[in-house]
């Protein structure tokens, strides 16, 4: 039992240290859903979903001993939320005073997953040579632990971005906040890959 309590408590430490960033880009998204109706709530979920198991399953490939990306190309992958982020701001300089809502960065679930995946990417190198070490049943609790922080992860998202003053505050500044945000995960994955 203790190696069962062990795998829930590492796997547990090891999804919301490489995750924490995450809460900020979901809370972006659950606000942009509130402020303009785009992603929509579910699309929010089901693309976390999907980016969390994309990398998850990139690393469990990769620790079967493939390669499927070499690492000094998954900082390209940043280019994905700061795309989605130049996007986003062109879009608020095009509305100028305007008054309508904040414009949405990713407007579906496949954006979502990918500024999911673009956001993570990082994690490949933490969760590959766990996942190399830890052995198939040890993997199983993992991968659903990390499915529980997924949920987690979206109703604290949630709940944040429901807050009157988080949203008088994005609503106020988000036309140019929510692309800046991106902008930035983008460059600090691109940075920090080198």
């Amino acid at each position: 039992m203790n190696g069962v309590l062990g795998t829930l408590g590492s796997a547990a430490g090891m999804f919301a240290g490489t995750n924490i960033d995450d809460l900020i880009v979901l809370t972006v998204l659950f606000l942009s859903a509130r402020a303009n109706g785009r992603p929509r709530p579910w699309q929010v979920w089901a693309g976390q979903y999907a980016g969390i198991a994309a990398l998850t399953a990139v690393s469990v490939v990769a620790a079967l001993g493939l390669t499927i990306v070499p690492d000094r190309w998954v900082g390209l992958l940043g280019l994905v939320p700061f795309a989605l982020g130049v996007r986003g701001l062109v879009a608020a300089l095009r509305a100028g005073d305007a008054e309508d809502d904040p414009p949405a960065v990713a407007g579906g679930l496949l954006p979502v997953a990918g500024v999911t995946v673009a956001n993570g990417a990082d994690n490949i190198s933490v969760y590959t040579p766990v996942f190399r070490t830890i052995g198939p049943g040890a993997t199983a609790v993992t991968i659903a632990v990390f499915a529980a922080g997924v949920a987690l992860w979206c109703l604290a998202a949630s709940w944040l971005g429901s807050h009157e003053r988080v949203i008088g505050f994005v609503e106020r500044y988000g036309r140019w906040l929510v692309p800046i945000v991106f902008m930035t995960i983008g460059a600090l994955i691109l940075l920090g890959a080198g």
